[in-house]
């Protein structure tokens, strides 16, 4: 089979076509023939870049959220059977501790990352535990399955950390990003009052037209003057903070109400940032991890729930696999409203129009 290979980090151009066996599943396991995969801006680009500290071993297929039709069932497979349409959650765990035999798999103290730490889905075939397939609602395109199987899962899970509830106000950073925008619209889902904000008037447009209650720019003003602007000096019982950037965290905690949440699962504007510990305890603030946060029973949800129109995918373009390294450097200017996608099934020089449209409404 063809798949993306690296051998070593560094820039797009180390993204190689290669031949590769194509694996052959054994117990326990099925093998899919991939039709969808994401391009992953901190994930993907961090990995490719210098492993990203995830305990990468090379040589790595990567490719955490692949969707397409399983072609081969291993022994002692009940889950899913040849010419299933499934979405692949992500996180591949140990199979037997309490976590795995619960199907939280995202909570396992073994758990692998699909793409990062064992092979992934820039490739035409994937060898993958059953477990971890889910089915695909007919009427739902695969890259809207892979859309969902990356961000609505772990969306929920942020959210139940944080105890949302009905009437609650959640502020989104970063809202129209991949798992800002499906943040978004869970929160909408649990009945919150939500403030997206992001980083130009287009991504803001965005976000509020996935149901945001409003939205702020905040490249263009103060954000924690329009968040208690908007609350009317109250402040926001929730904040979701995927960026991490110093510029930005400081308007974003101190937009919490006291006795406020903070929930963080990224850290792609850089990780570092001042914490006012003061506040914190003053407050009674609390800030939360939101890794490992995703459940199975969340990602068939969101399934159901989208191919029933009520949640919606932001897709940029989808380009064959083969163009992996292009799609790459798309990314990485940060240009793209919504996901790039990657079709091994799409012949190179072609690109597949797809928006949310095409969502059963």
């Amino acid at each position: 089979m063809k798949a993306i290979v690296i051998r070593e980090f560094g820039g797009p151009e180390i993204l190689r076509w290669e031949e590769v066996p194509t694996p052959v599943p054994g117990a326990g396991e099925v093998l899919v023939r991939v039709h969808a995969v994401s391009v992953n801006r901190t994930l993907d680009l961090q990995v490719r870049q210098d492993g990203g500290n995830y305990g990468v071993t090379l040589p790595l297929v990567m490719g955490n959220d692949p969707s397409g039709i399983v072609v081969d069932v291993g022994p002692r497979v009940d889950l899913a059977k040849v010419n299933d349409r499934v979405a692949i959650f992500g996180g591949v765990g140990c199979g037997s501790c309490q976590h795995c035999t619960d199907g939280n798999q995202g909570s396992c103290t073994r758990r692998r990352m699909l793409g990062v730490q064992c092979w992934g889905g820039y490739a035409e075939y994937l060898k993958i535990p059953a477990v971890n397939c889910v089915p695909v609602p007919e009427g739902l395109s695969f890259a809207h399955a892979t859309v969902i199987a990356r961000h609505f899962p772990l969306a929920f899970g942020e959210c139940y950390l944080a105890d949302l509830k009905k009437g609650d106000w959640a502020l989104v950073m970063g809202a129209a990003g991949g798992l800002g925008s499906c943040l978004v619209q869970v929160a909408k889902t649990l009945g919150a009052h939500v403030v997206a904000a992001a980083g130009t008037d287009q991504r803001v447009q965005a976000a509020v037209s996935l149901g945001a209650d409003f939205g702020v720019n905040y490249r263009r003003h103060d954000l924690e003057r329009e968040v208690m602007r908007i609350t009317e000096g109250r402040g926001v019982d929730v904040v979701f903070e995927n960026i991490a950037d110093p510029a930005l965290w400081p308007g974003a905690f101190n937009g919490l109400a006291p006795g406020g949440r903070l929930v963080t699962v990224g850290a792609h504007g850089g990780g570092l940032v001042t914490l006012d510990v003061k506040r914190l305890y003053q407050q009674r603030l609390r800030v939360i991890s939101g890794l490992g946060a995703e459940r199975r029973e969340d990602l068939e949800r969101s399934l159901r729930l989208a191919s029933a129109g009520a949640l919606r995918v932001l897709i940029d373009r989808i380009l064959p696999l083969r163009d992996a390294a292009a799609a790459h450097r798309l990314v990485e200017t940060n240009e793209p409203l919504g996901k790039v996608i990657l079709d091994p099934t799409l012949q190179p020089s072609r690109q597949k129009e797809e928006s949310d449209a095409a969502l059963p409404q």
